[in-house]
């Protein structure tokens, strides 16, 4: 009952808040009149072609909607327009945090620091989670992804069209491995009609620069048909607020589309080059000072020379919060996909999507040479030889993580409408070779680096491991359609998910270079083959204006296949505990059941004219969950000590789901996403002799209540927005022993549209104010949890800030 009245109290201060602003804001907004789209967030129906292939088209202004015609599962879309507005170059996945259901938080602004973003969507994390680019597969999204990229890699802000969350379960054609729970869907934009420019200019707080280009082709003939396409490019750099290091990079995109009476042909590529200096989150109750967020110490380095004593020692009351003299993640990565949409007839369309990424990637640490047991590692390589001057005399090494991804695919899709039966076919095979390799280098006193370049060859002092994985996945679909009747659609299908990974390790590390109990990292063949994961659903017109719909869904994560993810058999320390993990543990399957209601009225109440909304009830049977544990003595007498990957029992959520709109006039909205999640473990598991008590008690870092505020108003050339974001309370161990409070977030838009100038050509000019933690609210933001009990590790609150945009075409 106290959870509730808080999360109460939060909406009724977010509600009162939101409206409070518009109406000084805004003074016209009270006026009445019919209802019609103005920008604002909504719960809205989409068009009847809408299908996992195809996003769910926006309305003219662009709005938050409910995918409601077409689909028997939970489906939210973003538009590309409103995206912007909640922040300029903001990424796809921070963008769909107004969302129901989704927790999100991030360091920067923008969403695009991925060493501490973290997504929760119905209990599920990121990396169980299913994301794609026009179909084309991203990957799980670990930080140092190994089979694929972050959608804001994958393509400039300003070029998404929309973004699409299957909150529930994803679609069954949705090119994933890991999506356990639903998906993040991301669309690029197509090329415009008419041939033209567009630009962006953002100014902002810390330093803050993007510079967004656009240049349309326009529709011309040839080939038999229209063409049309557009290059653009995105500078952006920005300083971290924790630290004086500017993070940002290059990106450009490229679309072509091919169109006539049968064919559509689309080609797609994009180039991205990142470099990210990022900061280490704080360890509570782990020893020695607690800062508030820990900082980094570049690009001083008289001052990290003078933070270790003569023998290199970090401050004796920072022995695990110690700083850094740096860390960076480095990213390059080049993505396209070639995709033909072939129309046999109106009733048969084939379409196949071929595509390439290749990503070469580098994470960094600069960090003291005395910290965190490296003493003991680097003895194994250099005994009896002062550290100190093996690695350049500055009392700091360089640590890198080097890896590479390849991957090819293919996606094919048929269908066929038979009646009043609509059939797919569906396929999906992608080959994926990725490389890690752990080095060392000297950090030498006279010639420090920097978090902007790659690390020196000539500098290598060693390679602690390297791992080679190659995997082949393979996943079909069948799914039938039935309109039983105009108001009643059934829908039945399976997919089946099949992976193959084979991994060699070139570069073993010494023994006790890993663990004391390790004896090398495991290599050869792992298969894992699911055939049939069922889907079965269906949707009711009860009315022109409300639609029930429901869904029961089977899904798979498979292993993870990198030696750098924490929950791969490839990232086990011996050929033992990799043999026992393929005879005796499962990959993590889910079951997810959701129902709900949709409703889009007009009405006559006072000042409403409109009122929107969705709510849905979810419930999910999560099995084998997969935890890193330490043996227990009779597995250890087999695998030698070390630790396993073993399923350590399940996870039971229920949820709901409740988000509306309601429309006062042309001129002003108020859309309110209220959400509950329950998320308890099933079972205690055993960690070496020890009884862990986690049975009964709640998911970490999953807040029971979120609700998400979004209050518009325009009136003639101005438009004004204030976002509203509760998050509940969220324990922070495994077993609820520790917990960080609630919190309510604040975030306000204000633009201009500037008249055209008509000499000169410039329309569709705009300025805009986005402030984000307007009440400049501090505190713990994420929770990091990585123990059972007593210690978690946390980010800090990122402080208010501002930014400028002036946007316009020609």
């Amino acid at each position: 009952m106290f959870e509730f009245r808080g999360v109460h109290r939060a909406s009724l201060f977010l509600s009162s808040a939101a409206i409070g602003i518009m109406a000084c804001a805004t003074p016209s907004i009270a006026q009445a009149a019919p209802a019609q789209a103005n920008g604002e967030a909504s719960a809205d129906a989409a068009p009847a072609n809408a299908t996992q292939d195809t996003p769910p088209e926006a309305t003219a202004d662009g709005t938050i909607m409910v995918t409601a015609s077409r689909t028997t599962r939970s489906s939210v879309a973003l538009s590309g327009v409103e995206m912007q507005k909640t922040m300029p170059g903001v990424s796809p996945v921070k963008a769909i945090q107004t969302l129901p259901g989704v927790q999100f938080e991030t360091a920067d602004p923008w969403g695009n620091n991925e060493q501490n973003i973290s997504l929760v969507v119905h209990g599920f994390n990121q990396n169980q989670l299913g994301f794609t680019l026009d179909g084309v597969p991203l990957g799980d999204q670990s930080y140092g992804n190994f089979n694929g990229l972050s959608p804001q890699r994958a393509v400039i802000s300003e070029n998404v069209g929309q973004v699409r969350l299957s909150s529930g379960a994803a679609d069954l054609g949705t090119a994933s491995a890991s999506n356990l729970g639903g998906a993040v869907e991301t669309f690029t934009s197509d090329p415009a009609r008419d041939l033209g420019l567009r630009f962006a200019q953002t100014l902002g707080s810390y330093d803050a620069q993007r510079s967004y280009l656009r240049v349309d082709s326009g529709e011309f003939e040839g080939l038999g048909g229209t063409n049309s396409g557009y290059v653009s490019a995105v500078r952006q750099k920005a300083r971290a607020w924790e630290f004086d290091a500017k993070q940002g990079g290059y990106q450009v995109n490229s679309k072509f589309i091919h169109k006539d009476s049968h064919v559509t042909l689309t080609g797609y590529f994009a180039f991205s080059d990142k470099q990210e200096p990022n900061q280490d989150s704080v360890a509570h109750n782990a020893g020695g000072i607690e800062p508030y967020y820990r900082s980094l110490l570049y690009p001083n380095f008289g001052a990290a020379l003078a933070y270790l004593d003569a023998n290199g020692n970090v401050p004796a009351n920072a022995p695990v919060n110690y700083l850094n003299y740096y860390g960076d993640a480095q990213r390059k990565d080049y993505l396209g996909y070639v995709k033909l949409d072939y129309r046999f007839s109106d009733a048969v369309t084939f379409s196949n999507q071929v595509y390439y990424h290749h990503d070469d990637g580098e994470g960094q640490i600069a960090g003291p040479i005395t910290v965190a047991g490296l003493p003991a590692l680097f003895r194994i390589y250099y005994p009896g030889q002062n550290l100190k001057q093996v690695f350049g005399n500055s009392g700091y090494a360089l640590r890198t993580t080097e890896y590479t991804v390849d991957r090819e695919g293919l996606l094919s899709r048929l269908a066929v409408e038979a009646g009043s039966h609509e059939i797919e076919l569906g396929g999906w095979y992608e080959h994926n070779a990725n490389t890690v390799r752990r080095r060392w280098y000297a950090f030498p006193i006279d010639n420090p680096s920097t978090p902007y370049v790659r690390a020196d060859p000539a500098l290598r002092r060693l390679t602690q491991y390297g791992s080679d994985v190659d995997v082949d996945i393979v996943q079909f679909h069948l799914q039938d359609r039935w309109h039983v009747t105009p108001a009643v659609t059934l829908e039945a299908g399976f997919k089946s998910s099949l992976q193959f990974a084979n991994g060699a390790v070139p570069v073993q590390p010494l023994p006790g270079a890993l663990s004391g109990a390790s004896t090398g990292l495991p290599e050869g063949k792992i298969s894992t083959k699911k055939w049939f994961l069922p889907a079965v659903g269906g949707t009711w017109d009860v009315t022109s204006s409300e639609q029930l719909f429901a869904n029961v869904q089977k899904n798979v994560r498979q292993f993870q296949t990198s030696v750098a993810a924490g929950l791969s058999p490839y990232n086990l320390g011996s050929q033992q505990a990799f043999d026992q993990l393929k005879a005796e543990t499962s990959p993590e399957s889910s079951w997810t059941y959701e129902a709900g209601l949709r409703s889009h009225r007009q009405v006559s109440l006072g000042p409403i004219t409109a009122i929107e909304g969705q709510v849905n009830y979810y419930h999910v049977d999560f099995s084998n969950r997969l935890l890193q544990i330490s043996a227990t003595p009779v597995i250890a007498s087999v695998v030698g000590g070390v630790s396993i990957l073993q399923n350590v029992g399940g996870v039971t959520t229920n949820g709901v789901d409740f988000a509306t709109t309601l429309r006062f006039g042309p001129h002003f909205s108020l859309y309110d996403a209220l959400s509950y999640n329950s998320s308890k473990y099933d079972d205690n598991y055993t960690s070496g002799t020890a009884t862990v008590p986690t049975a009964g008690k709640y998911v970490p870092n999953t807040a029971k209540w979120l609700n998400k505020v979004v209050a518009s108003a325009n009136d003639g050339p101005f438009d004004v927005q204030v976002i509203g974001d509760f998050v509940g309370r969220r324990f922070a161990t495994y077993t609820n022993d520790h917990s960080v409070s609630g919190r309510v977030l604040l975030s306000a838009q204000a633009g201009y549209a500037l008249p055209p100038i008509g000499g000169l050509g410039l329309k569709n000019t705009r300025f805009s104010v986005n402030v984000t933690n307007l009440t400049n609210r501090k505190g713990i933001y994420e929770v990091v949890v990585g123990a059972a009990s007593t210690t978690y590790n946390s980010y800090a609150t990122p402080p208010r800030q501002v930014f400028f945009t002036l946007s316009g075409a020609f």
